[in-house]
């Protein structure tokens, strides 16, 4: 299986240091405590060439979660392609993807979730929402094309297992429960997919 990582738009040089201060203040400070005003002044333009390219902070934010995403998926199918054969350390691939991907990207937990956070329950008509939740299903159907190509009897139990187990992890990372969470969530899988692919 293939990852697919989407094709965005090209960006001209003020919206993409737009979307970098943004991507930037919004992982680290949160979405509601970061307006445009700081935005433009840490990305050097106005408040217009902000609105002119994006058009209002909310489409910000949710081409700031799309741009993450594209970033991951690309990082997960490089972790994929060097473990080409179906099975076990083919699904831990993805832990291995988030392991490698957290410290430097994501101390603060997920954006996706974080950002999920702060938008209260989805049913406002908030654009965020539906990109997080498209974010979330994207990663369960690949557990669950993965764990069917190993050979999983239950494709889609599995990789709700799977699933929880990352998004366990993920949360983890954000509140610094413990040290190396998806460290100890690839382990745990690992057992169960030992199981499973008897």
């Amino acid at each position: 299986m293939a990852v697919s990582v989407p094709e965005l738009a090209p960006l001209t040089p003020g919206a993409t240091r737009v979307l970098d201060a943004a991507s930037r203040l919004f992982y680290e400070h949160g979405i509601h405590a970061i307006g445009v005003d700081t935005i433009a002044e840490a990305a050097g333009v106005t408040k217009k060439t902000l609105y002119d390219r994006f058009g209002s902070k909310e489409a910000l934010v949710v081409s700031y979660l799309q741009h993450r995403d594209a970033r991951w998926r690309a990082h997960v199918a490089d972790h994929l392609a060097r473990v080409p054969d179906a099975g076990t350390a083919r699904i831990l691939a993805v832990f291995d993807a988030a392991i490698s991907w957290s410290d430097e990207n994501s101390p603060k937990g997920c954006s996706a979730i974080n950002a999920r956070a702060e938008i209260g329950d989805g049913h406002d008509g908030h654009p965020v929402f539906p990109e997080v939740s498209r974010q979330k299903a994207w990663l369960f159907e690949l557990f669950e094309e993965l764990c069917r190509e190993a050979g999983a009897s239950d494709p889609e139990s599995t990789a709700q297992a799977m699933m929880l187990l990352y998004e366990g992890a993920i949360v983890t990372v954000g509140m610094e429960t413990f040290a190396q969470p998806f460290g100890v969530a690839r382990r745990l899988a690992g057992r169960m997919l030992d199981q499973e692919l008897a």
